[in-house]
């Protein structure tokens, strides 16, 4: 038993979703592997990104049968819902068996970037690195006017490409979704996750407040109060297990 639904403008891929098992493993292009993988597949002469989600254990398993959308369906209704701010989305399917949820997949185009937010913030030779962290505020503020909040919006999950003197950004990995209109303190919290270091955030927040019409040294000060809680944070978790902190 599978339950699928594909984007109306793809409907030349169902049978790729169908079989999508298979494919997914015969292939060895992966290009990430943690809890769930994901795998760059051509399928007819087009690149897609295949995303395949961990079976969860026998409570989950019960869980996304009969509660809760699966991740796959999420990251696939988020896709449409921001379809500007996303690689194009293609379509998801489900995987039953003995009347549970077994696995499940996402499937989108491939985005052909660049970097990431990620190399800018680690690169200290990187070129452009200011007019990539202004523009990175403006998709941000872009995001957040549209009563989109990212909750995991880390350096990985944001794609960039140059296009001509302009930025191009998308974000992945959007399972973990809030619409909402957010307050000035929620829009800032926002950075917090990409580990940014203070002078860097201050560009990015300098730019935000004065899209926002705010006070660029408040936004300033409460951007880099909460992205020192959230390092702090982390750092202790990484202590507490033995693991070496890197500021």
């Amino acid at each position: 038993m599978h339950k699928l639904k594909i984007n109306f403008n793809f409907d030349h891929f169902n049978d790729f979703l169908l079989n999508i098992q298979s494919y997914f493993k015969d292939s060895d292009n992966s290009i990430h592997k943690a809890r769930n993988e994901l795998k760059i597949i051509n399928y007819n002469g087009a690149d897609l990104i295949v995303k395949s989600f961990k079976v969860p254990n026998l409570l989950r398993r019960i869980y996304y049968t009969f509660f809760r959308d699966t991740k796959a369906k999420k990251s696939y209704e988020y896709s449409l819902k921001i379809k500007d701010f996303t690689p194009v989305p293609i379509g998801y399917i489900e995987f039953y068996k003995n009347g549970l949820l077994n696995d499940s997949y996402f499937v989108s185009e491939k985005f052909d970037y660049d970097f990431t937010i990620r190399e800018p913030l680690l690169q200290d030779d990187f070129l452009d690195k200011e007019a990539v962290f202004k523009a990175f505020a403006r998709f941000t503020f872009d995001l957040h006017e549209n009563e989109i909040l990212h909750k995991d919006y880390s350096p990985g999950n944001i794609l960039i490409k140059k296009q001509d003197s302009e930025y191009l950004f998308k974000i992945v990995d959007i399972n973990r979704m809030e619409f909402k209109s957010l307050s000035l303190k929620e829009r800032l919290k926002n950075f917090n996750k990409l580990w940014a270091k203070d002078e860097y955030l201050a560009v990015m927040i300098k730019e935000y407040a004065l899209l926002s019409g705010n006070d660029e040294k408040k936004c300033i000060d409460i951007a880099i109060d909460y992205n020192r809680k959230h390092k702090d944070k982390i750092n202790m978790k990484k202590r507490l297990k033995g693991i070496e902190v890197v500021d």
